[in-house]
C-alpha cells in the first residue's frame, strides 16, 4: 500500500469524506470485495469453531453465558489483528487501512481492533454511548471502521448513530452516583439527545461503517435467527496519542500505535490548544537516562535511538 494525502483518495469519494466530517459517520454499501469478504468470514468461522472447545471466556474469546459446544454463542473476539493474518492484513494494509488514510491523511495511527458477534436470538444490546471516554486521546480524530460480515437488516440490531453528535457534548458514562462505570449515557441525559434522528446502518455483507469517536451510538438486541458479526478497527491521526493510565489504552495489543501509510512519527503534539515538540516513542526500548541523552552525540550516539 502506498502513502496518500487527503487529496489522493484511494477508496472513498470526496462526497463520502465530506459526509463523514459533517455528520460524524458514513456508510459505504459493498465496500469490501467478495474475495476479501470470504477471507474475513473464513477467519471468523475458525474462532467460532475454537469457541466450541471452551467452557468459559478467556482473554481472546468472550462467551455469552448461554454458550455451549453444541450451540456456540460468542460475544467478542478481542484484538483479531493479533490472532489471524487475514485480519492483520485487512486492518493494517488492506481496505480498512486505506479508508482510514482517506479520512485521516497519511500516515494514520492504528489503535485497536475487535470482532463483535451479536449472536442471533437476542444477542445483547449496546446502550447509547460515545467511544472516546473508553480510550481518551489527545484529540478527537479517532474513528472506528466497521465491516458487516453478514447481511444486516433492521431485525439484527444494527448500529444507530445520532447525526452531528460528534461535535456535541461529551457525556458522563458513570452511574448517576458517579460510583460505577456503566459505559452508557445516563438516562437523565438521554432527553438532551435527539435520539429520534438516529440513523440505523443496515446493509449487505461487505458494507463498511465509519463513525467518529464522539458520535452518540448504540444498538438494539439481535432478535433475528442470524448472527451479526461486525469487525471493528480504530485509527487516529498520526499526531494523535492515546492517554495511558485511563480506560482501555493500556490493553490494545502489540500493533497498537503502528503508523499506516508510510512517513515518520509526528515530532509534536497538541494538548489543551498548546503545541509542543515531543520525545520519540521509547515504549519499546531505546531510552537510557537523561544523562546519556544530554551528552554530545558525537561522543555518545546512543541517545539518537528511537
Amino acid at each position: 500500500m502506498t502513502a496518500t494525502t487527503k487529496n489522493e483518495l484511494q477508496v472513498l469519494t470526496p462526497e463520502q469524506v465530506q459526509s463523514y466530517h459533517e455528520r460524524g459517520y458514513v456508510l459505504i454499501d459493498g465496500a469490501v470485495s467478495d474475495a476479501w469478504l470470504r477471507r474475513l468470514q473464513t477467519a471468523s468461522d475458525e474462532f467460532v469453531a475454537e469457541s466450541r472447545t471452551l467452557k468459559a471466556s478467556n482473554k481472546k474469546l468472550d462467551l455469552d453465558p448461554a454458550h455451549t459446544a453444541d450451540d456456540p454463542r460468542l460475544r467478542r473476539l478481542t484484538s483479531p489483528v493479533e490472532h489471524h493474518p487475514s485480519f492483520a492484513e485487512f486492518t493494517l494494509q488492506g481496505p480498512a487501512a486505506q479508508i482510514a488514510l482517506d479520512l485521516l491523511g497519511s500516515p494514520a495511527r492504528y489503535h485497536h481492533s475487535k470482532l463483535n458477534y451479536k449472536w442471533s436470538g437476542g444477542g445483547e444490546a449496546v446502550e447509547w454511548h460515545q467511544d472516546i471516554q473508553y480510550w481518551p486521546h489527545t484529540d478527537f480524530t479517532p474513528l472506528t471502521i466497521g465491516v458487516y460480515l453478514n447481511d444486516v437488516d433492521d431485525k439484527m440490531g444494527p448500529m444507530g448513530i445520532v447525526p452531528g453528535s460528534h461535535t456535541g457534548e461529551l457525556y458522563n458514562l458513570y452511574a448517576d452516583d458517579d460510583s460505577t462505570w456503566t459505559g452508557s449515557i445516563r438516562t437523565t441525559d438521554l432527553p438532551q439527545i435527539n435520539l429520534d434522528s438516529a440513523e440505523y446502518l443496515t446493509g449487505p455483507a461487505g458494507s463498511i461503517t465509519v463513525h467518529n469517536c464522539g458520535c452518540v451510538h448504540g444498538s438494539t438486541p439481535n432478535n433475528s435467527g442470524r448472527v451479526r458479526p461486525l469487525l471493528l478497527q480504530t485509527y487516529s491521526a498520526h499526531d494523535s496519542y492515546p492517554l495511558l493510565g485511563v480506560g482501555a489504552n493500556g490493553a490494545t495489543g502489540r500493533a497498537s500505535g503502528m503508523l499506516i501509510g508510510g512517513g515518520d512519527p509526528a515530532r509534536s503534539l497538541t494538548v489543551g490548544g498548546r503545541t509542543m515538540p515531543a520525545a520519540p516513542d521509547w515504549s519499546r526500548g531505546g531510552y537510557t537516562t537523561i544523562f546519556d541523552v544530554q551528552q554530545d552525540p558525537k561522543e555518545n550516539p546512543t541517545h539518537l535511538r528511537t
